[in-house]
């Protein structure tokens, strides 16, 4: 069982940047890849960044390259996605999963983004 808690969103300006954090509670965490998903109203779940379980290999969907970063650290059960050059279209709900293999893939709850002047 793995339980995901994400932190760290909140209103932001345009142009702004924030960092999300999200505390895994599972002994094997490094065993785990990680990725941050976001849903806006009406859209899709779309994945937004992914890494690998020990970090060696990130993925970002083409709309966030080269300003955000999705980062881990395995001692702290954590991982991050640091967001520069926040966009209207930023706007979502953020969600943290980890997925080992092929076994099941879990979710956390979401921590809101809102990119609004």
């Amino acid at each position: 069982q793995v339980q995901l808690v994400e932190s760290g969103g909140g209103l932001v300006q345009p142009g702004g940047s924030l960092r999300l954090s999200c505390a895994a509670t599972v002994v094997t965490f490094s065993r785990y890849d990680m990725s941050w998903y976001r849903q806006a109203p009406g859209n899709e779940r779309e994945l937004v960044a992914g890494i690998t379980s020990t970090g060696g290999y990130t993925n970002y969907v083409d709309s966030v390259k080269g300003r955000f970063t999705i980062s881990r650290d395995n001692a702290k059960n954590t991982v991050y996605l640091q967001m520069n050059s926040l966009k209207p279209e930023d706007t979502a709900l953020y969600y943290c999963s980890a997925k080992y293999e092929n076994y099941r893939r879990y979710w956390g709850l979401g921590t809101q983004v809102t990119v609004s002047s």
